[in-house]
Formats: C-alpha cells, sequence, structure tokens
C-alpha cells in the first residue's frame, strides 16, 4: 500500500548572499521512520530545518508536509499541518514548572479571551485532558518526578527532556529535533534514544533527528540515515550502509576510525 510521506522534500535550495548553505536536496521522510540527519558542523543541517519549519525562506525547491504544500507557509501554519521542532539550545520558560512548560504548546486551545474560554462549553474538561496528558508525556520520557520543578532548577539532559515532551504535547506526525542529546551524558542519552524510538513505533510519528556525533547515531536503532556535506547529500541508507560506505568514512569518520561492527 502506498502511504504519502510525512515529510517530502524536492530541490530545497538556500543561498546567504553568495553563500549556498544548501543545494538542490531531496529526501523523504515516512509515517512511523526514525531517520537521522547526520553531517559536520556548517554542512546545512540546521538551515534545512529552518526552511523545512518556516524560519528561513528557501530560494527554491518544495515541501511538503504530510501530502499537503508547506512552501512558503508561516511556522504556525506549518505547525498545524502535523510538524513541531525543536532546537539545540532548549527555550524552556524558566519561570514556569515543567508541566506548566507541557501544558502550552497543545494546539487550538485559546479563545479570544479569557471570559470566552471560561465559557466554552467543555473548557474545564478539555483542561483536565490536556493535564493528564502532560503527565503522560512525562511518565513517558521518565520524568515525571520533576513536575513541578521550575525549568530553572533542571539539568541540561532534564531540559532536553522537557523540550521534547513539550513538543509531544502539539499532537505532531512529524517530528524535527535538533541534537536532542547534545551535552547529555552517555546514559542519558542511550535512554532519550531509546525513548525516541519507542514513539516513532508506538505513536506512528515520522521522526527527523539531527545528530552531530556520527558514531552515536550509527550505532542506534534508526531506520536510515541521510548524509549531508557541503550543503548536498552525500548518501542516504540503512546504519549498516553508512557504516561500511567507503566515501562517507573518508569524508567523515577517516579511514583509521571506521566504526566497528
Amino acid at each position: 500500500m502506498i502511504t504519502t510521506p510525512a515529510l517530502k522534500i524536492s530541490d530545497l535550495t538556500k543561498d546567504f548572499g553568495g553563500l549556498r548553505a544548501v543545494d538542490s536536496i531531496s529526501f523523504e521522510v515516512r509515517e512511523g521512520e526514525f531517520v537521522g540527519l547526520i553531517g559536520p558542523n556548517g554542512c546545512g543541517k540546521t538551515t534545512t530545518f529552518n526552511c523545512i519549519s518556516g524560519l528561513l525562506e528557501m530560494a527554491s525547491g518544495k515541501v511538503e508536509v504530510l501530502g499537503q504544500d508547506a512552501t512558503g507557509l508561516r511556522p504556525d501554519q506549518i505547525q498545524n499541518l502535523g510538524l513541531t521542532r525543536t532546537f539545540q539550545h532548549t527555550w524552556l520558560w524558566r519561570d514556569m514548572t515543567v508541566i506548566e512548560n507541557l501544558l502550552v504548546p497543545p494546539r487550538r486551545q485559546f479563545a479570544p479571551n479569557l471570559l470566552l474560554a471560561l465559557l466554552r462549553p467543555g473548557s474545564r474538561k478539555m483542561e483536565k485532558q490536556r493535564v493528564s496528558e502532560a503527565y503522560s508525556v512525562l511518565d513517558l520520557l521518565e520524568v515525571s518526578h520533576i513536575a513541578h520543578n521550575l525549568a530553572s532548577e533542571l539539568s541540561g539532559g532534564q531540559s532536553k527532556l522537557v523540550d521534547i515532551g513539550r513538543a509531544l504535547m502539539s499532537s505532531p506526525n512529524l517530528l524535527l529535533l535538533d541534537e536532542p542529546v547534545a551535552g547529555v551524558a552517555g546514559p542519558l542519552a542511550e535512554r532519550i534514544f531509546q525513548n525516541l524510538r519507542s514513539l516513532t513505533t508506538d505513536r506512528r510519528i515520522g521522526m527527523l533527528v539531527i545528530e552531530h556525533n556520527m558514531d552515536f547515531i550509527l550505532r542506534r536503532d534508526v531506520d536510515r540515515i541521510i548524509v549531508m556535506d557541503a550543503g548536498r547529500i552525500l548518501m542516504a541508507g540503512t546504519p549498516d550502509e553508512i557504516r561500511h560506505n567507503r566515501g562517507v568514512i573518508e569524508a567523515y569518520l577517516g579511514s583509521s576510525n571506521q566504526p566497528q561492527g
């Protein structure tokens, strides 16, 4: 059965003045697929994310989110199509608790003013449902014990998990994560990736994850990896195919640093 890709990128190009940061790249992410996007600093990974999510205007190309043309839309319009993204550096509301941070993102929960919100039929029931969902997300990410901590009190790893939880509260069908384990200690980084893998499997979320540490992601349970170099796609394939590709090894890992197994 042919299904509509969660994300389809066609000939995406982005220039900054005379510099071509992303050079006519094309790829897809399917529903329930966990895909890594790797490459050295400056190769165009985050610029690609910014173009997909509407933060940057493309020079040319097309972005489709869940079968709908998202080219040229504002970030909030793209989010309403079902796409949510995170950033490499977390931007939590530091003076709010963890649970309060999670209760902000759900879509279409606000009325034009507070009085209308209070009078809207079922508003209290919907609020209780959102609170319940927020606690469920924290349970899923194994951080329910910090639900009432201020975001300013969290460690770097906890902030990453809360940021992912906040993204999940918008009920995404497509999730873009920019280095979700950057600066996170090894055991916690492992758990984060295990939880992300579970989300793609259980909730059928299409997931595209930027990871700078190539050796790390090659050993994770991702379905495919896209390798970027100088704004172009060097190769796309399974972790095993990437691991044994001589061009990738020479470009990124060095012939003497080839991953084992």
